[in-house]
């Protein structure tokens, strides 16, 4: 009840007054059954915007930091998050990605609509970076269609570090479903994930228009500029 009530009555009229959003291509979500919808990752805003334009509820994986505050401000992040309809997870030690891949494939299961941002972290300059492979190991688990989804100027409203949002025309794009049946029974195959990784990236890439770098996205925050070779720092 309250992920409707902050779509349609809190939240949705305020992110259509700052963003004016439009969506295309929203015939290619199906009206039921599971499908992952794999989208670029501009902005925390992503995960508002994209279930705002969708009729159907959307489930997101969350770091579990924002259930796990103290508070009044904790209390009231838990209560936000699940009524948007995050999930939360834990990204520490070598377990999280495989709780992660769990929580997605449940959700599946009960034939919802799952969103994933294969580039694992948000972009740190406009560019789509280098997909990680966990979206296509739950698609050939699962055998759900892939729907790729470019976010457009949600870094604009929504510039990183910032607080306060700055109005920007919100466009999202939705593409034709991709369907991997053709490598089924070939789990755990990394040539193969990588191969439907790739795939996805590229029809993200066309779908944005955004500049391809092939370096995971991770690796460019986690070190200062001047310490990344200038050859990845430009576009594959």
């Amino acid at each position: 009840m309250w992920y409707y009530t902050f779509k349609y009555v809190l939240l949705g009229p305020i992110l259509r007054l700052l963003g004016r959003p439009k969506i295309e291509g929203l015939e290619n979500i199906p009206d039921r059954g599971p499908a992952i919808l794999a989208s670029n990752h501009l902005a925390v805003m992503d995960s508002f915007y994209l279930p705002l334009m969708v009729n159907r509820r959307i489930y997101f994986l969350a770091k579990s930091e924002y259930f796990t505050g103290t508070g009044l401000k904790g209390a009231f992040q838990r209560w936000f998050f699940s009524a948007v309809g995050q999930i939360p997870i834990d990204r520490s030690g070598a377990e999280a990605a495989a709780g992660a891949l769990i929580s997605a494939r449940r959700q599946l299961e009960a034939g919802e609509l799952m969103g994933m941002y294969p580039e694992g972290t948000r972009s740190p300059d406009g560019r789509l970076y280098k997909g990680k492979t966990g979206l296509a190991r739950i698609a050939l688990d699962t055998g759900v269609p892939v729907i790729p989804v470019a976010m457009i100027n949600t870094d604009k409203l929504n510039p990183p570090g910032s607080i306060i949002p700055r109005p920007s025309r919100i466009v999202v794009k939705i593409g034709k479903p991709l369907n991997f049946a053709r490598y089924e029974g070939m789990q755990g195959n990394r040539f193969i994930e990588r191969a439907i990784t790739d795939e996805i990236m590229y029809e993200l890439m066309q779908l944005s228009g955004q500049q391809y770098v092939d370096i995971y996205a991770a690796s460019l925050k986690n070190k200062p500029a001047q310490d990344v070779p200038a050859e990845q720092r430009s576009a594959a």
